[in-house]
């Protein structure tokens, strides 16, 4: 009996390499591009479907962020933008979060990629999409945090709770996925897990592990605090048992998973000393479960790092062996000297021990008891296919988000969604073809490399 072959979706915007924090900033939107030719060279593209994602418009956006917020994004220009102003203030602009050219198209681009992503797998179009311009997940419902501006993450996963009664949310990021954890911190319809760095005047200074969710969703945050030099195996040591006793009690309809890639060795600001052999591994992990999965990206500061390891988890979700040589592509002299594509630890100190690692582990587990086995969620009908490109109705502003959004359902929007679904439905072959993604296409153009990165 053979295996069936996995449906890979991959989502790029051929424009993501044109944004450009500031010269001096570590963030290089770059870096997707740069991702995107690796794979082109290595011809993993034949092996998945490609898409160019539509962007997010500001009323799918308003999902989760206020319009105030999303206003001034879409108004902001270095020029008529002071970071002492009364606004920048309010929403954290400035010299980690700075106002740069087509900054709202930037944050487009990269919640429409999740969401898209996201679709795919909730029309069961594709067993794993992946969109490396994603992962965000510093940002906050009404301010920018830690390099981001959109919570694709968030947005990816309410469009996965629309068809899945549980989704989690693993974060391999070297920095605590903070921005996600809060939005979903009062709900057990999502499961948040995160792996990171955890210390002082570390940012963001937050994920210990005795912060596990509140009201109906305590013990439905996760946190993994570690230390400086983590290895392979030490990280897999805690990784796999605890990621598959969660799957195991929580049983997700679907899974994102952020490959943050500044947990990698020699990174600009991570400590780990995680290979690409490493991280690759969690990713080859989390996929094993067969559970639809969205794949998402992160942080990472060495532009040429990051590239190679998700090119290499490319190839691991598309089940393709890829040599370490280096294929012809339109960035091979950034990669010098050694024109390969993997890295390797260094001889960086590790400071997490063995009791170390096994005292995390026994309280971590100790916490995953609490969890109901499989908590029941009543389901909202699957809507047509046609509405996967309809604009998401915006919601009101509540103090009491999240618990609203989530544990509530048949409101009003719903029953106005739902008639609009239905009339959706009854587009013709010509109109649903225009309303949905663009069609598969495997030569997606790569610009030139930007004189300057």
């Amino acid at each position: 009996m053979s295996i069936p072959k996995r449906r890979i979706a991959y989502f790029y915007d051929e424009d993501i390499g044109n944004y450009y924090y500031t010269h001096s900033h570590p963030m290089k939107p770059v870096r997707v591009r740069m991702t995107h030719s690796l794979v082109l060279g290595y011809k993993l593209h034949e092996h998945m479907d490609v898409f160019h994602p539509r962007r997010a418009s500001p009323e799918e956006m308003m999902r989760f962020h206020t319009p105030g917020y999303i206003k001034f994004l879409q108004t902001a220009t270095p020029s008529n933008t002071n970071p002492k102003s009364e606004d920048a203030v309010h929403y954290n602009i400035g010299f980690d979060c700075p106002v740069f050219d087509n900054i709202f198209e930037f944050c487009q681009i990269s919640a429409g990629g999740s969401i898209s992503a996201a679709q795919r797998l909730n029309y069961n179009l594709a067993d794993v999409a992946i969109n490396w311009a994603g992962g965000l997940h510093h940002a906050r419902r009404d301010q920018a945090s830690g390099f981001c501006y959109i919570a694709d993450c968030v947005l990816g996963i309410m469009e996965l709770l629309k068809y899945h009664p549980r989704v989690m949310y693993i974060d391999i990021d070297i920095h605590h996925g903070d921005g996600v954890e809060e939005a979903f911190y009062n709900t057990d319809r999502v499961l948040t897990v995160s792996f990171h760095k955890y210390g002082k005047e570390f940012f963001p200074e937050s994920g210990h592990i005795s912060d596990v969710g509140i009201n109906s969703g305590k013990y439905y945050a996760v946190n993994v605090p570690l230390r400086d030099g983590m290895t392979d195996e030490a990280y897999h040591y805690l990784f796999k048992p605890i990621i598959r006793n969660l799957i195991h009690f929580y049983q997700p309809g679907a899974i994102f998973l952020q490959c943050g890639a500044d947990s990698l060795v020699g990174d600009l600001l991570g400590y780990f000393n995680l290979s690409t052999y490493g991280h690759g591994e969690c990713v080859k992990f989390v996929q094993s479960f067969g559970i639809p999965l969205l794949v998402a990206g992160g942080g990472g500061y060495i532009k040429q790092s990051v590239a190679r390891c998700w090119t290499y988890e490319t190839s691991l979700i598309v089940n393709q062996d890829i040599p370490d040589e280096l294929p012809e592509n339109d960035y091979l002299e950034y990669f010098q000297p050694s024109y390969k594509l993997h890295l390797h630890p260094d001889k960086k100190k590790n400071l997490n021990s063995e009791e170390f690692l096994h005292n995390i582990y026994v309280h971590v587990m100790e916490n995953v008891r609490h969890l109901a086995a499989a908590p029941s969620v009543q389901m909202t009908e699957l809507p047509p296919r046609a509405a996967m490109s309809r604009p998401i109705k915006v919601h009101e502003e509540t103090s009491n988000f999240c618990k609203r959004l989530f544990m509530k359902f048949q409101t009003e929007d719903d029953i106005q969604e739902q008639k609009e679904q239905e009339e959706a439905q009854r587009m013709d072959d010509e109109e649903y073809a225009e309303k949905m993604s663009h069609e598969p296409n495997p030569n997606i153009p790569v610009k030139e490399p930007l004189p300057e990165m």
